[in-house]
């Protein structure tokens, strides 16, 4: 946890109005955000994104309440990043992802901003821990670690370097060991036909 509120504290003169761009702002996601969230996946990371490992638990669930967030520039979706409640073997934690930036929105940190919003809101909800697959330069300096993810697999394949953990509870990954299976609440509208709302993506 001293890792995350580090990164929070050393970026807050960027959330404070966002020198030059005070339309910028993180918002929970709502039924209207989902087509442009939808189509910014896709640009991001195209059909294949729905072949990923991660998306096995992501699949015909809900996101974690109140853990479903966009970015909006005035009122375009500009980012997007959710979490979802799972069982990292019998220890329960949080799956973060898929981060996504609009292209012409890249390298100004926005991806950081959305991250460490994204995990102050998990602190404040309770979580202690939070796993995704991810490039590890990118996230550690947040806490993340492989070092909690050693005795845990996913249901299918990944490099194993991107797979991190981190501990907002400390000790809360210790001994996790086994299979990885989602554990929110299911999707009710996807598996009726409605795939569109709130797809797991």
């Amino acid at each position: 946890m001293t890792f995350i509120l580090n990164e929070i504290a050393m970026q807050a003169p960027f959330f404070i109005g966002l020198a030059g761009e005070p339309d910028i702002r993180v918002a929970e996601e709502t039924p209207a955000d989902v087509g442009a969230r939808e189509n910014l996946l896709d640009a991001a990371f195209g059909p294949a994104r729905r072949e990923k490992t991660a998306e096995r638990l992501r699949e015909g669930r809900l996101p974690a309440q109140g853990l479903a967030l966009v970015m909006k520039d005035s009122e375009q979706l500009v980012g997007t990043l959710r979490m979802w409640k799972i069982l990292a073997g019998e220890t329960p934690a949080l799956l973060l992802g898929p981060l996504a930036i609009a292209s012409a929105y890249r390298s100004r940190g926005l991806g950081r901003r959305l991250t460490a919003e994204a995990l102050f809101r998990a602190v404040a909800a309770g979580h202690n821990a939070i796993l995704l697959v991810g490039d590890a330069p990118y996230y550690e300096p947040f806490g993340f670690s492989r070092r909690h993810t050693l005795g845990l697999s996913l249901p299918g394949p990944v490099d194993e370097a991107r797979f991190l953990g981190l501990e907002i509870k400390p000790g809360a990954l210790k001994g996790a060991k086994g299979l990885v299976a989602a554990a929110g609440a299911h999707d009710w509208e996807a598996y009726g036909g409605s795939a569109d709302y709130r797809r797991a993506a």
